[in-house]
């Protein structure tokens, strides 16, 4: 639990003091909270198909628009989200149907705002709400914060996942109340307390390897 709370606490004052080292930050808190995964209720396929439609989209992202878009992509059991900004509704239109039909793709949640880009201080902002909004889950102990995804864009928070109903409404209690935090957006998927979906992967007994 210790080495839990700390990697999530220190995950939001690594990006606000280095913005352009946020990438690697993030990649080492990951490693030392990867340990966790098995616990995640998406299978391990599903986490892995995340990760790799995560970096297609992005690179597809920065080598059509550049820095004319300020585009974050979150996908999570293979279902995509987009926040941030472009400059016209044509742009968001694109961006969204570039993703529909991608290999691996279930669906796009498009959150994309039209406007000017957020200033790197607001992003910094972002990270900060992020890593206080991580660190109440994991205080309360309501529910497995390793269940819950959290996304701050302009203050705004969404919160993905597969959970129950009652999960759910906690996570979105625990953001709301948080400080900066402006509104929250679920993008759950629902499942009930006693259906295979809501159960964790099986974890390794000692001395044995997770398959």
């Amino acid at each position: 639990m210790t080495r839990r709370r700390l990697a999530l606490a220190l995950a939001a004052p690594l990006c606000v003091l280095a913005l352009e080292g946020c990438v690697p930050a993030a990649i080492g808190v990951a490693a030392g909270v990867g340990v966790y995964s098995a616990y995640d209720r998406r299978t391990t396929g599903a986490q892995v198909d995340d990760e790799g439609i995560e970096l297609r989209v992005s690179n597809r992202i920065s080598e059509r628009y550049g820095d004319k878009v300020h585009v974050n992509v979150t996908s999570y059991n293979r279902v995509v989200m987009l926040t941030g900004e472009v400059p016209n509704e044509g742009i968001r239109d694109e961006l969204e149907k570039s993703i529909v039909g991608l290999a691996g793709v279930r669906g796009v949640t498009n959150e994309v705002q039209v406007g000017p880009n957020t200033a790197y201080s607001a992003r910094a902002n972002d990270s900060a709400i992020t890593g206080k909004v991580k660190a109440r889950f994991v205080d309360a102990n309501r529910f497995n914060a390793v269940h819950v995804k959290v996304v701050t864009e302009n203050s705004n928070v969404y919160l993905l996942g597969i959970v129950t109903e009652k999960e759910g409404e906690a996570a979105a209690e625990l953001a709301r109340t948080t400080s900066g935090v402006r509104k929250v957006i679920k993008v759950f998927e629902y499942c009930k307390a006693g259906d295979d979906a809501c159960r964790p992967r099986e974890q390794p007994k000692s001395g044995e390897t997770k398959k």
